[in-house]
């Protein structure tokens, strides 16, 4: 199963925070987050967005289900450009099922992020011991760092490009909806618990190949 680095991780997730936090309304009391710009609520939404992310070939079968309900030709378009290229294979980097759907440790990548103090996580809540919820906070530093990224790291452009479609995606959804979303394909629900979750590829690139073949056929002739 591929891995990706610790630098690479602590990239990505500081892009998907970037992209998909929600600016803060009011400045929190805790002195930590007071150049603290925006928040990502909940480790299942930064879980689920990282999926996307990951897993090209779930993205762009997402993608056609935007274009199968709103008919925007961008939709296609885009699930396309994933689909011939050598993305579901060369920047595929599979996630392990765990309980409660795609999951990867992120401990490392966020000791990254937190000791540059570009992200300051807070626990919320808890029951029975147990921390009800992770909120990842984003500071003045961190939006610098993920604006200056294509400047002094072109490479990371594709992750840029990436985690902005993923952020636009998944706007409006919480971590449990875009869970719900990922649990209706099989391989995703019926992945046993501890092992990576098998691409989906092929048949994504059938069903967009059927999609393309009927929108360029002209209606005369179908």
């Amino acid at each position: 199963m591929r891995a990706t680095s610790r630098s690479q991780d602590a990239v990505r997730i500081l892009l998907i925070i970037s992209t998909a936090a929600e600016p803060i309304s009011s400045q929190p009391a805790d002195p930590a987050l007071s150049d603290a710009v925006a928040v990502l609520e909940s480790q299942v939404l930064l879980q689920k967005l990282d999926f996307w992310v990951r897993n090209p070939d779930f993205l762009a079968d997402e993608l056609l289900n935007e274009y199968e309900q709103g008919g925007d030709a961008e939709f296609l378009e885009l699930a396309g450009g994933i689909l011939t290229s050598d993305e579901p294979e060369v920047r595929r980097y599979p996630m392990t099922r765990f309980l409660f759907g795609a999951y990867e440790p992120l401990d490392d990548a966020l000791a990254v992020l937190r000791s540059a103090h570009l992200v300051v996580r807070r626990k919320r809540g808890s029951a029975g011991g147990r921390v009800l919820r992770h909120d990842y906070y984003l500071t003045q530093a961190g939006r610098a760092a993920a604006d200056r990224i294509l400047l002094d790291a072109p490479a990371f452009a594709y992750f840029v490009e990436r985690t902005q479609l993923v952020a636009r995606l998944a706007a409006g959804y919480r971590g449990s909806k875009l869970k719900e979303r990922q649990y209706r394909q099989d391989e995703y629900r019926d992945a046993v618990i501890g092992d990576p979750i098998a691409t989906i590829a092929p048949r994504v690139q059938e069903r967009w190949r059927l999609h393309d073949q009927k929108r360029q056929t002209p209606a005369s002739a179908a």
